[in-house]
C-alpha cells in the first residue's frame, strides 16, 4: 500500500474528527483598535474568557478608535495597559509598533489593511515589528476578513495527531491549505475549526 501524503493524512483526520463542516470563517473585527490589540495580546492567553471581553470593552470605551488614526490618537494620551486591563509592557509595545507602522503606511481601516496585506513587502514590514511573527501576520489577515491559515500550537498539535510532524511554518501552512482545498473548505474556515476544537482540549 502506498504511503499517504501529509495532505491526505491531514484531510482524513479532519473528516474523522471534525466531520464535513461547514466550517465558517472567523468574524474578526471592524474596529481597528480591536484588531491591533487582538493580534498583540492574544498569544498564550485564554481567548474567550481573557481576551475577547477586553476587546469588547475597548470598543465601547474607545469607539473612535475604529480607525488606526483614531486608535493612535488615544495611544498618544491614554494608557493601553489600563484600557485593556492587561499588564504586559511587551504586548503594549507591540500594539504601539503595529499602530505606528500602519499609520505611517496610510492604512486606516479594515478594508485598507485587508488590501495592504496582499503585498509581500508589506507583510515583511509588519514582521519587522517586535513581537510580530509569521503566525501573527496571518492571524491579522483573518481578523480583517482574509482566509488564511495561522499556524499555532493548536494547529501543530492537530497535525501531529494526524501523523504530520516536523514541518516548518510555511510547509505546514501549505498542507493545511491543500487539505482545505481537497475537502472543499475555505482555508481560514478549516483553520478556525481546528483551533476551536484543540483550544477546548487544553
Amino acid at each position: 500500500m502506498a504511503l499517504r501524503t501529509p495532505v491526505q493524512q491531514l484531510a482524513a483526520h479532519v473528516r474523522s474528527v471534525l466531520g464535513d463542516g461547514p466550517f465558517h470563517l472567523p468574524g474578526g473585527w471592524t474596529h481597528m483598535g480591536a484588531v491591533i490589540c487582538d493580534a498583540s495580546f492574544h498569544a498564550r492567553r485564554k481567548y474567550k474568557s481573557t481576551i475577547r471581553p477586553r476587546l469588547v470593552q475597548l470598543q465601547s470605551a474607545w469607539p473612535d478608535a475604529a480607525t488606526v488614526r483614531g486608535f493612535q490618537a488615544h495611544l498618544a494620551t491614554e494608557s493601553l495597559a489600563v484600557a485593556m486591563n492587561f499588564k504586559s509592557p511587551s504586548r503594549v509595545a507591540t500594539a504601539h509598533g503595529i499602530t505606528d507602522l500602519l499609520a505611517a503606511r496610510g492604512v486606516d481601516t479594515r478594508d485598507d489593511l485587508h488590501a495592504w496585506l496582499e503585498h509581500r513587502d508589506n507583510r515583511i514590514a509588519l514582521r519587522a515589528v517586535k513581537g510580530v511573527g509569521e503566525k501573527t501576520v496571518d492571524y491579522i489577515g483573518n481578523l480583517v476578513g482574509r482566509s488564511q491559515v495561522a499556524v499555532d500550537v493548536h494547529l501543530r498539535a492537530f497535525a501531529a495527531d494526524a501523523g504530520v510532524v516536523g514541518l516548518h511554518y510555511e510547509e505546514l501552512q501549505a498542507v493545511y491549505e491543500e487539505a482545505a482545498a481537497v475537502l472543499g473548505h475555505e482555508a481560514g474556515g478549516l483553520e478556525h475549526a481546528v483551533w476551536r476544537f484543540k483550544s477546548k482540549s487544553v
